[in-house]
């Protein structure tokens, strides 16, 4: 698999990373922490050298990554995240210095790591002035103990501020083909600022791989039972997106995830997203996307096709949408 910088001077990742958030955490109930280990284990062992995790996903989420990923250590990035209270998103945010560096001692504990190789800022705090955060996070790459700095879902304003502090390596930020909203301003400000763009979702949950309509049931604990675009109703009128995209796909010879994942690659040459599974044959046909290549007219048509298909149903329900963009 090819290799993309993120950030001007950050690291270097296989072009496709690995979400690891539903191994145990938002998506049902996950896998026995022995199949999750495996499972990272053959991203590894097909290319991916970038892994993504956080506080949130629980203590597990972040001990099985660094179990799996203990014999290989020096030739992977894993990034983690913090600013949650108490690392439970439903207690709120807290990006004050004190917890920051509280985070990163857990967090390297439970990765077995002595480093993380990129910190993100879960969501941003308002309480917390951004050079603060990034001063702190800037203290502990200076330590040694951190590599470098990145935030998600901060709008532009935050971002500019911290990266005025401690230059931000990359902004994660939910991107894919049907929601495009980090082109209007996110996007440009990442090329003029030099930060590499880290797409989580993809596959829009799912819903981009052409497997979910309107009769599927989410098991207890998944994330997508309170999503607005995962009612049911949203999901038939969705479906029309779904289909153009799958007759993209079928005349390719590919899959939609393929198709979906190789757009993403396409735009800039400093994105990297991070597909989430919990199969074996899922990753494999997630990562057969790095050698799809979509050619400029294909890009039009994809544009063409999905582009005047609106989608129905919010991203996040109120409470959650109110933490994006700040």
């Amino acid at each position: 698999m090819k290799t993309r910088r993120l950030g001007k001077g950050g690291p270097e990742v296989s072009e496709l990373g690995f979400g690891c958030m539903g191994l145990s955490f938002g998506l049902g109930p996950g896998l026995e922490r022995r199949e999750a280990v495996a499972l990272v284990r053959a991203a590894h062992e097909r290319g991916v050298t970038f892994f993504d995790t956080a506080e949130a996903y629980g203590q597990l989420n972040e001990e099985l990554l660094g179990e799996a990923l203990a014999p290989v250590r020096d030739g992977v990035v894993i990034a983690t995240k913090f600013g949650f209270k108490d690392g439970q998103s439903r207690l709120g945010v807290d990006s004050t210095p004190a917890r920051i560096r509280v985070v990163v001692e857990q967090s390297l504990k439970r990765l077995g790591t002595d480093r993380i190789d990129l910190l993100y800022q879960h969501r941003v705090d308002p309480s917390v002035p951004m050079e603060d955060v990034a001063g702190a996070v800037k203290e502990l790459i200076h330590a040694g103990k951190v590599r470098h700095f990145g935030m998600s879902e901060a709008g532009a304003a935050s971002l500019r501020r911290a990266h005025a502090v401690q230059p931000v390596a990359a902004l994660q930020s939910e991107y894919s083909l049907w929601w495009r909203e980090p082109e209007k301003e996110i996007l440009p400000l990442c090329e003029e600022l030099g930060i590499g763009f880290v797409p989580f979702s993809p596959l829009g949950k799912g819903f981009l791989t052409g497997k979910i309509d309107a009769s599927t049931t989410f098991p207890k604990g998944d994330f997508r039972n309170v999503v607005p675009r995962f009612t049911a109703e949203a999901r038939k009128a969705n479906a029309a997106l779904v289909e153009a995209l799958g007759a993209i796909a079928a005349a390719k010879r590919v899959t939609a995830a393929q198709v979906a994942l190789a757009w993403l690659l396409a735009q800039r040459s400093w994105i990297v997203p991070i597909p989430g599974t919990t199969k074996l044959h899922r990753l494999e046909e997630n990562l057969g996307a790095a050698s799809v290549r979509l050619s400029a007219d294909e890009l039009r048509e994809i544009d063409a096709s999905l582009g005047s298909i609106s989608v129905s149903g919010e991203r996040y329900p109120p409470n959650l949408a109110a933490l994006v963009g700040r």
